[in-house]
């Protein structure tokens, strides 16, 4: 249950970090390039303003986030598919995946396949929030566990889908010649009201809120008062909120 206008609300501070894994990426012409999870196709147009003459595809699991990325960058070849199971016609010198491996499981699989899908000397470029200590993300797994939504899969919000940086390092060393990793942790500065919980709804809430269907009303308006608190509005009006994600670029191992 993807709301593309929701999620595009923050849409500045959510590209920050998109921008800064590309910047990391040193692959001068690139003959194939995937968006690995390109929602409305906001970073897509970022990669193909990058590499123009390369063949650019976004794959992505949600129609209604594919059918502003084919508007956004009609240059570019869309697939509705998920990305444990799909399999490409062809390896690509780029993989980019902005924001998208934290929402599946085995992620030591998950990498190996994805370098299968790179030419030696491929890149692949990986950011991930991992955010879960902190109160916008806590806040909704302690809420998940109280006797009030007790019914709910509580497997929906994972307490920590992103492992530590080690993890990463272990599954790339191997196969990979070269390994750039590394952590952020942003401090943004949000506007309006209850602006964490509007950003959350967008994202990390989206599986919550569709499991609980008719009693998604209640839940979120008790999440919004616990989150509110945690996150108070400054002096000058604006709402601060600390967000840290994990960054990898990696290249494939030559033969």
């Amino acid at each position: 249950m993807w709301d593309p206008a929701q999620y595009l609300r923050f849409a500045g501070p959510r590209m920050r970090p998109a921008l800064d894994l590309l910047a990391r990426v040193l692959v001068q012409s690139p003959a194939a390039i995937l968006d690995l999870g390109c929602g409305a196709g906001n970073v897509t147009a970022s990669l193909a303003a990058r590499w123009p003459s390369g063949r650019l595809v976004g794959l992505d699991q949600s129609e209604p986030m594919l059918e502003g990325a084919r508007r956004s960058v009609p240059e570019a070849e869309f697939v509705h598919a998920d990305l444990t199971t799909w399999e490409p016609a062809r390896r690509f010198d780029v993989i980019y995946s902005n924001a998208v491996l934290h929402w599946v499981g085995d992620h030591d699989v998950v990498i190996r396949r994805l370098l299968d899908w790179l030419t030696p000397g491929g890149v692949l470029a990986v950011q991930m929030p991992r955010n879960h200590a902190e109160p916008s993300h806590a806040t909704a797994w302690a809420m998940v566990h109280e006797p009030a939504w007790a019914h709910l899969d509580a497997d929906r919000l994972l307490p920590q889908p992103v492992p530590e940086p080690e993890f990463y390092h272990d599954v790339l060393a191997g196969p990979t010649g070269d390994i750039d990793l590394w952590e952020t942790t942003y401090v943004h500065r949000l506007e309006g009201v209850e602006p964490v919980a509007e950003w959350t709804t967008g994202s990390f809430l989206s599986p919550v809120l569709e499991a609980l269907g008719d009693g998604a009303t209640e839940y979120l308006a008790e999440y919004r008062r616990r989150v509110a608190a945690a996150y108070p509005v400054r002096p000058d009006g604006t709402t601060l909120y600390r967000f840290r994600r994990l960054f990898f670029v990696a290249v494939k191992g030559m033969p």
